[in-house]
């Protein structure tokens, strides 16, 4: 194998295992065991291969620990990313409108569209404020944040991971 391919190599193998590992980590959080069990597998498999091929030449070559080194770093990146885009799991989106009058019509919206609402009343700075809760499939997270910004731009949003959700009402299709 010619030099320049066993940096690529190592490099190529770091993104992947590097990528695995960050989303295995997300599959522990979200309580996916066994998807981070098999996740898991191939990550320190990919691991164990690269670690011998710097190993075989010994540490005299720095350019294998450079490219072991961005390999790590791209496969971070490279890992959120695609986490990002499996959008496994549940979120509870809290909205407090921008302006109250907006509050009813957002909630009436939201669960024509298949979300599930909760809208509880509290204090805010200004006088009683309307909290809106929303649990639901990340997927569907984006159809949301667009029906908000439709229906009452300006308004509070904070989005919470959820562990774990039984019952309930969840909008099923992408971007509902």
């Amino acid at each position: 194998m010619s030099i320049f391919l066993s940096y690529l190599l190592i490099f190529l193998a770091r993104i992947c295992d590097v990528t695995l590992g960050t989303v295995r980590t997300i599959l522990v959080v979200r309580g996916k065991r066994g998807l981070a069990a098999m996740t898991g597998f191939f990550e320190v498999g990919i691991y164990i291969t690269v670690l011998g091929i710097i190993m075989a030449g010994g540490f005299e070559d720095p350019f294998k620990i450079v490219a072991y080194a961005l390999g790590f770093a791209t496969g971070t990146y490279v890992g959120m990313f695609v986490e990002e885009k499996l959008a496994i799991g549940t979120l509870t989106i809290q909205i407090i409108p921008g302006d109250e009058s907006q509050a009813g019509a957002l909630a009436a919206a939201a669960r024509e569209r298949g979300y599930g609402v909760t809208v509880l009343t509290g204090e805010g700075r200004e006088g009683p404020r309307h909290l809106l809760m929303v649990t639901l499939h990340r997927r569907t997270q984006a159809g949301l944040l667009a029906l908000v910004d439709e229906l009452a731009p300006g308004s509070f949003i904070t989005a919470l991971d959820t562990r774990s959700a039984t019952g309930g009402v969840f909008a099923y299709r992408k971007g509902k």
